[in-house]
């Protein structure tokens, strides 16, 4: 091989070294994919449970978008939007007549915490934890709610 060609490759394989990794990072949030409610798994307080929930996460641009589609307790449809947005402070919320705005922190890329907040107000604050397996997507949220009142609920959700 001569001296070009060596300085080619080595070229290369360095860009390929810095480039590659930044690709695989943006991929590697666990909760990207489409998840659905496991009600038999999940508990609520009395009355709050949805009839059904199914979450979609996606990418936008550094940040993760997902998107809510249910039923809930009343029977009623709902849709959301919420950013994830991993800098702890409050961003546009939709979808939910308790919050209208949410706050993330990721706590490593498995785990995420969050407050939500109506009016600038802290009305709720949440855990959730994706499994080794990446199969299970499990969240506790404890607040208030104009909707329901006081409500605790843990969801489980399965991987589509």
């Amino acid at each position: 091989m001569n001296r070009r060609t060596a300085c080619m490759l080595t070229t290369l394989t360095l860009f390929s070294l810095i480039a590659l990794p930044q690709v695989s990072f943006a991929q590697s949030n666990p909760l990207l994919g489409t998840w659905k409610l496991n009600l038999d798994k999940s508990k609520y307080s009395s009355g709050t449970a949805p009839r059904s929930l199914t979450l979609t996460y996606q990418q936008d641009g550094q940040n993760f978008k997902n998107t809510s589609q249910g039923i809930d307790a009343r029977g009623n449809p709902t849709t959301g939007v919420l950013m994830h947005i991993y800098d702890g402070q409050p961003h546009p919320s939709t979808g939910s007549p308790d919050y209208d705005a949410s706050a993330y922190t990721r706590v490593d890329a498995n785990t995420l915490i969050w407050s939500r907040f109506k009016g600038g107000k802290l009305v709720a604050v949440g855990t959730g934890v994706v499994s080794q397996d990446g199969k299970t997507w499990s969240t506790t949220t404890t607040g208030t709610g104009n909707t329901v009142g006081a409500m605790t609920g843990i969801n489980v959700f399965d991987k589509q």
